[in-house]
């Protein structure tokens, strides 16, 4: 029997089969399942909590940078990095980005003033947001997109207790206002999460007066910012995206939750240098601005009472301090303790209220170091910062509530007055219990997510996922790589007559062998059962089938210590990357040239592709080849008509970005017409010297559409939106009945990165719009220059 009769005796790897358990009581399986919910949600929290963000220019500037902008409000924004350092990033930016554009339109000194320092604190709420909500590394129910939505009322509250500046907190207060009024909906893309798009933060509502128009400048401006930062960011609930895709959706959205004028500025702002016009920004922040300029926008609360006693009226400080969710203890000069917040009566369990005064000593929340050792007074963080005045950051470990151990990030910062005395320490402890064991967790997590586990190799769908990759980089880079697939000869005949556990000392063998055989960059998997393939980095058909044949031999010559002393032997397909190859056209003519292994006798190998029996037709006469050439008929185009969301202008660049890389010909150019060619795209090395390049015409047909933006169902009265209707049509430029096939993949491969380009979609998937422009004087400049 071969191997192909037997597979549906035999179940596929990888599917879980029902294992019968000894019946649990009711108590049991209820505190299995709380053991089950406390590792999920504490999985979960060490996921989120582990992201950071890096430093824009380093740790150093970053925090330059903010005290020379924010003055006697620094403190604001290191409370906000120390709660969330992604959000203090992403305002940092956002500040950086919309200072450079606000010198692009030559404002006034004043309104740019106002803007950056909006910038930096418009998120500053986030303090107020507890972990699990801030953190959670998936997306929002409607109750915690409610408490997300609360903290920007949270921003607008801080500042009015301290900001004496009315701009600052007028563009605060509409930067979550939509631009057609309506303050709801959804932006196609932009994820709904504050502090990191405009999309969610239209859930705190409208501009007062019903409409975005007459919000301030600064607050439409960084609307539009921060959701283009949002969009380039890495997250833990989704990748960053490209510049086009974030431009093209800031389009999208323009007229209903963006200024439409703005956004094509902002577009146009995006082609200057944003690395240099970001240091130009930072240079102005530390070394041109007037140190009573920036405090000027603060009201600084004059305490009278002594350190420790309450005042008559709450500051805003005391309310951002309760607020937090972290643990926050102020000591003075004297050893005692003047400050103990919310965050810290929550993790410690100790009231705040008999705390407070006493003197400060490690033992109170029985703290021990990274090895386990009791903190003495001479190592505490706390009596370090006060006597040396230098800052410390280190895991430590106290007593929480109910005498439960916890592991915490120990953050101990001296507090010094003007005239350098030292006042006391700041300790700020961060609950870290769940990022204790996550590396191992996740390592665990990774190699059962990714190895068989007999052989130790890789599965299935981490085959799957890198062969993906395989494919991706040789498309780029033109890096050649093979694919070999094998299959045991009669495996189940092996199973049948010497049993199961020879079966699987065969398939140990086999897997021994194909690692062995691997170069750094290769991948073997065990594809299903008896299957396994071999992924070769960098490494023609030749190669591969040499690799291949050497496997084969080593298999038939080693005997089996359960199969009394025989030997097994293995069938090998083996293929090389074609050009307009996917990952599985690659998959199936490498399972072809298996078959075909079976079909000779097996113990043999096969290849397929460049370099093998089925394309070597050079010993074919020169005028059959003349015959096919003649007698070919010509391919029908692939057509369509593309919409896509960008005035034409930037609908220019993005073709000029399609021709370069594609390193296409512009043949012809009639009024809107364009008509480029495209040659096939393997290298030269990978052809006969007969060949000729399956070749391909692009004819393209653009036109303006101009549409009226809608809010609510209704005609906003707005600004026009403008999009670009195109035309496009692909086909070979000649047929050869051997090459029919790749030219219409490739035409159809050409067509969608052509849609790629330019971040198009078919029209059939829009509604109508109104009447179409034409744009050749748009399009003859450029072309010209071409």
């Amino acid at each position: 029997m071969s191997i192909d009769d037997q597979s549906l005796d035999i179940a596929p790897t990888g599917f879980l089969q029902e294992v019968p358990t000894a019946p649990t009581t009711p108590a049991s399986a209820e505190q299995s399942m709380a053991e089950l919910h406390a590792l999920l949600r504490e999985l979960e929290a060490a996921a989120a909590a582990d992201q950071r963000l890096p430093p824009l220019f380093d740790q150093a500037i970053d925090d330059r940078l903010s005290r020379a902008r924010l003055g006697a409000a620094a403190g604001l924004f290191a409370a906000l990095r120390c709660k969330h350092a992604a959000s203090a990033g992403h305002s940092l930016r956002v500040a950086l980005t919309v200072s450079a554009w606000a010198m692009w339109l030559k404002l006034a000194e004043e309104e740019r003033d106002a803007i950056e320092v909006a910038a930096l604190l418009h998120d500053v709420g986030a303090i107020g947001v507890p972990d699990h909500i801030l953190l959670k590394p998936a997306a929002l129910d409607p109750n915690e997109a409610a408490i997300m939505a609360h903290a920007r009322t949270m921003s607008l509250e801080i500042l009015r207790h301290g900001c004496a500046s009315e701009k600052v907190i007028a563009i605060v207060e509409h930067v979550s206002a939509w631009y057609d009024g309506s303050g709801r909906g959804t932006c196609m893309n932009l994820e709904s999460r504050s502090s990191e798009s405009s999309a969610s933060k239209a859930e705190a509502g409208a501009a007062p007066d019903g409409t975005a128009e007459a919000a301030p400048l600064g607050s439409r401006m960084i609307a539009i910012v921060e959701a283009f930062d949002a969009m380039m960011t890495d997250h833990v609930y989704r990748r960053a995206r490209s510049q086009e895709r974030a431009i093209a959706e800031l389009f999208e959205c323009a007229g209903t939750q963006f200024d439409p004028e703005l956004v094509e500025q902002f577009a146009a702002f995006q082609r200057e240098d944003q690395a240099a016009m970001r240091w130009e920004v930072a240079h102005r922040w530390l070394r041109s601005l007037d140190p009573a300029m920036v405090d000027s926008y603060w009201e600084l609360n004059c305490v009278t009472a002594p350190i420790g006693e309450p005042t008559a009226e709450p500051t805003f400080q005391s309310r951002l301090l309760d607020n937090m969710y972290d643990a926050v203890v102020f000591v003075d000069a004297a050893g005692r303790i003047v400050l103990w917040n919310r965050g810290a009566e929550r993790l410690t369990g100790l009231c705040g209220g008999g705390i407070r005064g006493q003197a400060w000593h490690p033992a109170i929340l029985e703290m021990s170091d990274e090895r386990g050792q009791t903190i003495q007074d001479a190592d505490c963080p706390v009596f370090t910062a006060i006597r040396c005045g230098a800052q410390s950051l280190r895991r430590l470990t106290i007593a929480g509530r109910g005498q439960r151990f916890l592991a915490v990030d120990a953050h101990a910062m001296p507090v010094i007055n003007a005239q350098g005395v030292t006042r006391g320490a700041v300790l700020l402890l961060h609950d870290a219990t769940c990022q204790l064991s996550l590396e191992q967790q996740c390592q665990s997590l990774h190699e059962k997510a990714t190895k068989d586990p007999l052989t130790q190799v890789a599965n299935r769908a981490e085959f799957d996922r890198v062969h993906a990759m395989f494919v991706a980089a040789h498309q780029q880079q033109h890096v050649p790589c093979s694919l070999l697939m094998c299959d045991l000869d009669r495996f189940k005949r092996v199973n049948d007559t010497f049993g199961h556990q020879a079966g699987d000392d065969v398939i140990m063998s086999i897997a021994s062998l194909l690692k062995g055989a691997c170069r750094p960059g290769d991948l073997v998997a065990r594809y299903g059962g008896e299957e396994f393939v071999m992924l070769c980095a960098d490494c023609d058909n030749a190669a591969a089938a040499r690799r291949a044949e050497q496997v084969r031999k080593a298999l038939s010559e080693l005997p089996q210590s359960r199969m009394e002393g025989r030997t097994a032997t293995v069938s090998i397909g083996v293929t090389e990357i074609q050009p307009g190859d996917t990952p599985e056209t690659m998959l199936r003519r490498a399972d072809r040239g298996l078959l075909m292994a079976k079909a000779k006798g097996r113990n043999t190998v096969v290849q397929l592709g460049i370099g093998s029996e089925e394309e070597g037709s050079e010993s074919k006469p020169a005028a059959e080849r003349v015959r096919r050439r003649a007698a070919a008929k010509p391919k029908e185009a692939i057509e369509q008509v593309l919409i896509t969301p960008v005035p034409v202008g930037m609908a220019v660049e993005k073709l000029r970005g399609f021709v370069a890389d594609h390193r296409a010909r512009i043949i012809s150019v009639e009024g809107n017409r364009i008509r480029l060619e495209i040659d096939g795209r393997a290298a030269s090395r990978l052809r006969r010297m007969a060949d000729r390049p399956a070749g391909l015409a692009v004819d393209l047909t653009f036109e303006e559409q101009r549409a009226q933006p809608t809010g609510a169902g209704k005609p906003t009265g707005g600004r026009a939106v403008t999009r670009t209707r195109i035309q496009i049509s692909v086909a070979p430029r000649m047929s050869r009945d051997r090459r029919q096939n790749d030219a219409m993949t490739h035409a159809r491969e050409i067509l969608m990165s052509f849609r790629s380009y330019l971040m198009a979609v078919e029209e059939s998937a829009l509604p109508p719009t109104g009447p179409l422009k034409g744009i050749a004087r748009a399009l003859a400049p450029w072309l010209i220059r071409k």
